[in-house]
């Protein structure tokens, strides 16, 4: 089993190597693939170092599988050249996700629709696979009629260099690089991506037509405010959920506790709620403030919080190989 790391010295190329150790992935050759500036540099893999290699030399190598996360026009012209040889891409940029005959994939709501078939796989945007983790089990159960939700996104999102100017700023650094148009320290930003034509930016409008296809249902109807916040470690999301069929907030917390991959934190009178601090490092999708809004019959509010690195891209990306593996898709 050949596995591809493309974008390997990267913040999520990083973690992913990572996610690959902890979970002890069944790999017998690992290719790390970074720019034509980092060819030739070595990174650590299980006390291993391994050099980095060009595209067509990991192109020319055959791997199994290639996790890609170098952006999304390296992906789009990458990607069908590793397909090309018979290796399955799990690519973690836009690049593919809203592409109709590529699937978009979270494993805990709908691995199944995987097959040998699919050459590229597209992994969704962080936001939206926290999200679903949490709405699918509810779906299935109550059918979920509209969803509004707000975003409290970390600066890892964005990258090392909106890292950096985090930090600088709180050292008083105000003359550093820039990732933002405005300071991030002290303050919050109602802006994630670029603006679209109908006002809202791009990143809200991943949420909801990303949910839509991962959740197999385009009658659910989906609106998204998306902020980032000066925080590390994670992304929060207050989610707001309308329902065809009545629930008991007791029957909620039930199914939440049952869900894969999900933890149920709600414990209002001894303050006990999931926080972006409590999810760093961590896999799982954490729950909890969960309780019925009265302003309107069969709704539902709650909050979701997860690693935006982990749960919300690398780890992702790992258990759709990882599925790929034990189903043999690969």
């Amino acid at each position: 089993m050949k596995i591809a790391v493309v974008g390997a010295t990267g913040l999520v190329g990083t973690v992913m190597l990572k996610v690959l150790e902890e979970r002890n992935f069944p790999l017998t050759e690992l290719i790390p693939v970074a720019s034509e500036k980092s060819v030739g540099k070595e990174i650590t893999f299980k006390g291993k170092k391994y050099a980095i290699v060009s595209m067509d030399t990991a192109i020319s190598m055959r791997p199994d599988i290639a996790l890609f996360s170098a952006g999304g026009s390296t992906s789009l012209a990458e990607a069908p050249r590793f397909a090309e040889v018979g290796t399955t891409v799990i690519d973690n940029s836009s690049a593919w996700r809203m592409d109709p005959s590529k699937k978009l994939v979270v494993p805990e709501v709908n691995a199944n629709v995987l097959s040998t078939e699919d050459k590229i796989i597209a992994n969704p945007n962080c936001s939206t696979i926290q999200m679903v983790v949490a709405l699918k089990p509810l779906h299935d159960k109550y059918k979920i009629k509209r969803v509004v939700v707000s975003t409290y996104q970390s600066v890892t999102g964005t990258g090392v260099k909106a890292v950096d100017q985090l930090m600088n700023e709180r050292k008083g650094i105000t003359d550093g690089p820039m990732a933002y148009a405005y300071p991030i320290d002290l303050n919050v930003i109602p802006q994630i991506d670029v603006f679209q034509d109908n006002g809202y930016t791009k990143e809200e409008m991943k949420m909801i037509l990303e949910t839509q296809k991962i959740m197999g249902d385009n009658s659910i109807k989906v609106t998204a405010t998306t902020v980032r916040i000066p925080v590390m470690g994670g992304h929060s999301e207050s989610v707001n959920i309308e329902f065809e069929n009545d629930f008991t907030v007791a029957d909620v917390k039930a199914l939440m506790e049952q869900t894969d991959g999900v933890i149920l934190v709600d414990d209002p009178a001894n303050l006990k709620y999931p926080m972006p601090k409590d999810a760093h490092e961590r896999d799982e999708v954490f729950v909890g403030r969960i309780r019925r809004d009265d302003s309107l019959p069969n709704t539902l509010n709650m909050w979701i919080v997860a690693d935006n690195l982990r749960k919300g891209a690398a780890t992702n990306a790992v258990q759709i190989a990882e599925y790929l593996v034990k189903e043999g898709l690969r």
